[in-house]
């Protein structure tokens, strides 16, 4: 008979101090046998070896005390689990650092003689309904607490388990492969049609691989941070020998070249501190968490203890090896995080090998962080499962069922990044009120959806990043958009640098243009962006800037009218303020070499399907993809009007009467174009519309609110 699952809450009491304030309550899953026994912890150490085929008779870690288990049970509350995410929601990013990792793991490593178990975390849920599984695979510590400025927000979307390896556990990598992998079954077997995540950190990454290449039948995905497949080749390799014969007395040193080698202490220290605070503030606050981060640095003597060091060293050159010979037998997805500073292993170049080697792989590099990329700050675990479409719930991802919304720390992090963006383009909002005044600002575009907001689209999608960001910011709504397919391709997504722009859209919510998404779309209500023109508008041609290329089939309009949309047209102008088009698709087309390359590349696109609007016939379908040459210019200024509302709601003769729609869809292709012709005309009267003159009403002012623009 199978293992039966037993779930629990537990309380962590470390029997110190009675003024010690535990930093970890934490949630427990705990495997049984059929008849539920459980041995005592001195009997499952076989001359100082854990045995596996025993340990499924003991608990997880349960209640720690006096190196003793005592339970300590409450039950979860179902009333807690939500059905989905509000947008800008909290993920409590930064509230744990890589000091309540050193705490916490000081505490969990005591020893109990017991064998490797997982345990959650109690900030890691409740989650989602219908969330996946997530295991998370440790690295060299063992203790399962990697994930610790990551639990919060993971354990919203996923159900998080974690492995801990006791410090003095000595099961052979193959034997926690198959401690794993039955795990892995039963999950599979209680949930055929949900993917199981595993996340491998370093030497985690191995045993995340062995698993996928053990059991190719079942759905997983592999997110894999600086995987330790590359030990042969490590940086470390002449210091081996030192370490084995390093007197006892100076292991203690050991734990501080470690910190120094693994990970950069400075992005440890910066994960709770806002970027965005005079830097007095953020140096005085780094040097404290420093302070604080070397103080505690001493309990990784206690976490890897030598004779520990020296049997992880051994694990891991069999994890290498047996990971690497399986490669060929993994059909799971697979994510690989690699650092470009990582000074214990080659990890950015053995990124580039396992996305070479593997069938379905999607590397991400970032260039300036260590080996222990978890723990360092600047990334967010489920924000990059996020932008890489690697979160479903499902067999198949659907773009707006799977979709997880941004988080108040993900759109904080998008504002910093994107401001220079924003300063030097100024958007000026306008919107039209139901009565017809213009005001400045979104107070005419409707809150409550479906909204539909249909509009120009400029050259490149310039306006995309200021427009999105500065819709959720006054109307705290996320602006799904509708975006091209081959931005969703394995080919595009397994590029190393799509982790920015490409990766940022996925992220705010782009959808594939398809009638099916934007059903869904419509009837859960949201706001929708969609451009009509699509790549041909964002791909113009010279002397096209701001014309209006539509088909001329009223495609969205009898969709709006089937969920009562209310539709918003809208202009922008402002892309010759920032670039002049110098080179088109009917000038690359002539370049030697190239233009072969760009019509290849469009005729394979067509293949695979990834042509919209192939069918068609006139102007809009004239859809080239390339990237054109632009002369960066002074910048001016970007400026959005939004009109009148339009509502659909009640109107059922547009669903049912083609010529009625069509009407309506010319009405909004004018109105487009009115708007951009009226921008046009407006901002030639803007005091401001020129950067630098922006950049000295800034420096000047007495106030910090929007700089100001023409009448109207």
């Amino acid at each position: 008979m199978a293992s039966l699952l037993h779930n629990f809450w537990a309380v962590p009491r470390f029997g110190l101090s009675p003024d010690y304030k535990p930093h970890c309550i934490a949630r427990f899953a705990c495997l049984a046998n059929r008849d539920s026994t459980f041995l005592s912890s001195d009997s499952v150490i076989v001359n100082g070896v854990s045995s596996i085929e025993e340990k499924e008779k003991s608990s997880t870690i349960i209640d720690v005390k006096n190196s003793h288990l005592t339970p300590a049970i409450k039950e979860k509350n179902k009333e807690d689990i939500q059905n989905k995410l509000e947008t800008l929601w909290d993920d409590g990013y930064g509230t744990q650092t890589v000091k309540d990792y050193l705490e916490i793991g000081s505490e969990i490593i005591k020893p109990d003689g017991g064998p490797p178990r997982w345990f959650t975390p109690i900030s890691a849920g409740p989650p989602l309904e219908d969330s996946p599984l997530l295991l998370f695979l440790p690295g060299m510590d063992g203790t399962g607490m990697g994930l610790v400025l990551h639990e919060k927000a993971l354990g919203k979307v996923f159900q998080v388990w974690c492995l801990h390896i006791p410090v003095y556990d000595r099961t052979p990598f193959d034997e926690l492969v198959k401690f794993v992998g039955r795990t892995v079954r039963m999950k599979h077997a209680s949930s055929p049609n949900k993917p199981i995540y595993l996340v491998g950190d370093s030497f985690g990454g191995c045993l995340a691989l062995a698993i996928a290449a053990h059991n190719p039948e079942i759905d997983l995905v592999l997110i894999l941070a600086n995987p330790a497949t590359s030990f042969d080749r490590t940086q470390l390799q002449p210091l081996l020998p030192l370490l084995e014969s390093l007197p006892d007395e100076f292991h203690v040193t050991v734990p501080y070249l470690l910190s120094f080698i693994m990970g950069d202490p400075l992005k440890m220290a910066m994960v709770n501190i806002d970027s965005m605070l005079p830097p007095g503030q953020i140096i005085q606050r780094l040097a404290g968490n420093l302070t604080d981060l070397l103080a505690h640095l001493y309990g990784l003597a206690d976490i890897i203890p030598k004779e520990t060091l020296l049997w992880k060293l051994k694990l891991l050159r069999s994890a290498s090896s047996y990971s690497n010979s399986r490669l060929h037998a993994v059909n799971a997805e697979v994510l690989v995080i690699a650092s470009g500073k990582d000074n214990m292993l080659p990890s950015e170049n053995e990124a580039q090998r396992l996305g070479n080697s593997l069938r379905n792989c999607t590397v991400r590099y970032f260039k300036d962080n260590g080996h222990t990329i978890l723990l360092e700050d600047g990334i967010n675990l489920l924000s990059i499962i996020k932008a890489t479409s690697k979160y479903r719930r499902s067999k198949r991802r659907d773009y707006v069922k799977d979709f997880l919304p941004p988080s108040k720390s993900e759109f904080k992090n998008a504002i910093k990044n994107n401001s220079w963006y924003l300063n030097i383009t100024g958007p000026v909002m306008l919107s039209t009120m139901e009565n017809g005044k213009i005001v400045r600002g979104l107070a005419g575009v409707p809150r409550e959806g479906p909204v539909l907001l249909v509009g120009y689209h400029m050259l490149m999608g310039l306006e995309i990043v200021p427009l999105v960001q500065e819709y959720m910011m006054q109307t705290k709504i996320l602006l799904r958009g509708i975006a091209h397919p081959s931005l969703f391709t394995q080919l595009v997504e397994s590029r190393p640098d799509a982790s920015s722009f490409i990766d940022m859209l996925k992220l705010y919510g782009a959808t594939p243009v398809t009638a099916s998404n934007f059903f869904k779309l419509l009837a859960t209500k949201s706001h929708v962006l969609l451009y009509p023109g699509g790549a041909r508008e964002a791909l113009h041609r010279k002397g096209e800037e701001y014309k209006v290329i539509w088909p001329d089939q009223p495609e969205f309009i009898r969709m709006a009218a089937k969920f009562g949309a209310t539709i918003v047209p809208f202009g922008v102008v402002g892309e010759d303020d920032i670039a002049q088009l110098v080179l088109d698709y009917d000038d690359l087309k002539s370049v030697p070499i190239l233009g072969d390359r760009i019509r290849s590349e469009n005729e394979e696109a067509a293949r695979r399907g990834l042509a919209v609007r192939a069918d068609m016939d006139g102007e809009i379908a004239n859809q080239m993809l390339y990237i054109p040459g632009l002369l960066p210019k002074i910048p001016g200024r970007f400026y959005f009007f939004f009109g009148k509302p339009i509502h659909t709601k009640g109107r059922q003769d547009l669903v049912k009467d083609r010529e009625k729609a069509r009407e309506l869809y010319l009405q909004v292709k004018s109105e487009v174009q009115n708007n951009m012709n009226y921008l046009l005309k407006k901002r030639e009267e803007d005091p401001y519309r020129n950067f630098i003159d922006r950049t000295m009403y800034r420096a000047f002012s007495a106030t910090s609110g929007d700089v100001p623009t023409f009448d109207f």
